[in-house]
């Protein structure tokens, strides 16, 4: 949630920086529904008081036998009036809060302009690119002949977009959601199993709704939703706190199961595991004083970089354009590895800086050193693994001409075979 004083202080520039995104139509509709319900506050109080003063001379008129009719007639306006007015006010907060979740998170300076995926900015190319002497197969092609992925069976029991992961690439897996979280944790992040379902005001508070609804699973019996990612629950560590001086940063790596509807996905990214309702991931969250979060971010992207070289994955790293960002998001980064059998570069992992954002509707602040009053605290997230698609990267870039494919030597000590190929 934006800053209401900031937006108050100064419209013109919160304007300015969410038109970059598509969305200052909502700021007049903002200040005139904030300046409605200030001057509905006083007016309510003023009438309060003035009801309290009139009963108080009724009360003394009564007991010297005077009369009173005026004066109660007075209060009897004023009590309608009271009603009215709270009556007002009530839906006057109700259409501020709407509208006021509905904005985005103003974008970072750096970020590019545009909408679109096609306006990110490349900042960099890292790794070489495999070259093949034959022509490359996906990754459904080559676990599909491996029996290592079973997309017709999930189809059957669960529907589109799920699969069975069988036999060595199980291994993979549970190799790279240790490898990931031993190495966030030397980098200082705490590993933490949260939970994936949580109730509706948790999305609310992250910023995943109202918008991306039909983007998640809801479980209406239970008034609960499954996460799209732990961020959702490692956000919630410190909602509603005030963390003493020198308690932050505070950093997590939340390992989870993560749902997504995909609603509206279509063409070549529904094949195989590439874009499905069900995935695994190691998430990195960090709650940061207001000055750090910049370096945070850079920091977070560092340790992103650092896993895909470890990997040996080929990847290119990503400004995303202001117009594309998450509702939560100021800054973000993408890291997109190289896939041979599409020829071009896929997100794989991502990073972003959501500054107060979030944590303004989680209540998460800090008291500072220096003894001044509480402050709202800098949010961070980012991806250390998104295992589907690791293992897409290294299954199509480490492929050889009979089927199969070996692994990286920094996997090996995490219990996976030098190759997997048929029997």
């Amino acid at each position: 949630m934006l800053d209401l004083k900031l937006i108050r202080s100064d419209p013109e520039r919160v304007k300015a920086a969410l038109a970059r995104r598509g969305a200052a139509e909502r700021v007049d509709e903002l200040l005139a529904l904030d300046a409605r319900r200030r001057e509905l506050l006083p007016e309510i109080e003023n009438a309060q008081a003035e009801r309290k003063t009139l009963s108080k001379q009724i009360g003394e008129a009564k007991q010297k036998g005077a009369a009173a009719q005026g004066p109660m007639d007075a209060v009897q306006g004023l009590k309608e009036r009271i009603e009215s007015g709270k009556a007002e006010l009530e839906k006057v907060e109700s259409d501020l809060e709407r509208v006021a979740t509905a904005l985005p998170n103003l974008p970072d300076p750096d970020s590019p302009d545009g909408m679109t995926e096609e306006d990110a900015v490349v900042l960099r190319e890292v790794g070489e690119r495999p070259s093949f002497d034959f022509e490359p197969r996906d990754h459904l092609e080559i676990g599909t002949a491996l029996d290592l992925i079973d997309i017709e069976t999930a189809a059957k029991l669960s529907g589109s977009r799920f699969a069975y992961l069988k036999g060595d690439l199980v291994l993979l897996e549970l190799a790279l959601v240790r490898f990931a979280l031993e190495l966030v944790r030397e980098e200082g992040h705490e590993p933490v199993v949260p939970p994936v379902l949580v109730r509706e005001e948790a999305l609310y508070r992250t910023g995943f709704l109202p918008g991306d609804r039909d983007q998640i699973y809801e479980v209406p019996k239970d008034e609960l939703f499954l996460v799209g990612t732990s961020e959702v629950s490692l956000a919630g560590l410190h909602a509603d706190q005030i963390l003493d001086p020198g308690a932050l940063p505070l950093r997590y790596a939340g390992f989870s199961t993560c749902f997504r509807r995909e609603a509206g996905a279509a063409g070549r990214d529904t094949r195989g595991i590439f874009r499905v309702h069900q995935f695994d991931k190691v998430e990195m969250f960090s709650f940061v004083e207001p000055d750090q979060s910049a370096a945070e971010h850079e920091r977070l992207l560092a340790i992103e970089e650092r896993i895909l070289t470890e990997l040996e994955i080929p990847y290119r790293v990503v400004n995303v354009a202001a117009g594309d960002l998450g509702a939560a998001a100021a800054k973000k980064y993408d890291c997109e590895a190289w896939i041979p059998s599409q020829g071009r570069y896929r997100e794989l992992t991502s990073c972003s800086n959501t500054t107060d954002y979030q944590a303004r509707r989680l209540g998460c602040r800090y008291r500072p050193a220096d003894g001044e009053a509480p402050r709202t605290m800098h949010t961070l997230n980012g991806t250390a693994v998104a295992v589907g698609r690791t293992m897409i990267a290294l299954i199509e870039n480490r492929q050889e001409r009979d089927g199969g494919f070996t692994l990286p030597n920094i996997l090996h000590p995490f219990g996976v075979p030098e190759r997997i190929a048929s029997r």
